[in-house]
């Protein structure tokens, strides 16, 4: 399941659960509302993980956690520390960043 942010509090979330993956997006931007199934569909395949939607214009402070400069990005937070970010509209590129995640 995917949470979608409803106000800016996501360093609240992340220090909360073990290992949180977002999609920063915004209305705007096609490539987010590509992504955003692909990213549902990562979200069934790993329960163990909080999945998160951020909307990076209207969550300011939320944006800061993982310096977004570009969207859509995805970055993984795990017991409550930044880890890594990829900024994709690929695939590939984000499963790659979730089994970077898994395999450590």
């Amino acid at each position: 399941m995917v949470k979608e942010l409803d106000k800016d509090n996501l360093e609240q979330l992340v220090s909360d659960n073990d290992t949180v993956v977002v999609q920063y997006s915004a209305s705007w931007c096609g490539n987010c509302r590509i992504m955003k199934p692909r990213f549902k569909k990562l979200a069934t395949e790993n329960e163990n993980m909080t999945f998160i939607m951020a909307d990076a214009e209207k969550f300011p402070e939320s944006r800061k956690l993982a310096n977004v400069d570009n969207l859509p990005t995805f970055a993984v937070f795990k017991n409550g520390t930044f880890v890594n970010q990829v900024q994709t509209n690929k695939f590939d590129v984000l499963k790659d960043l979730i089994n970077e995640v898994t395999s450590n």
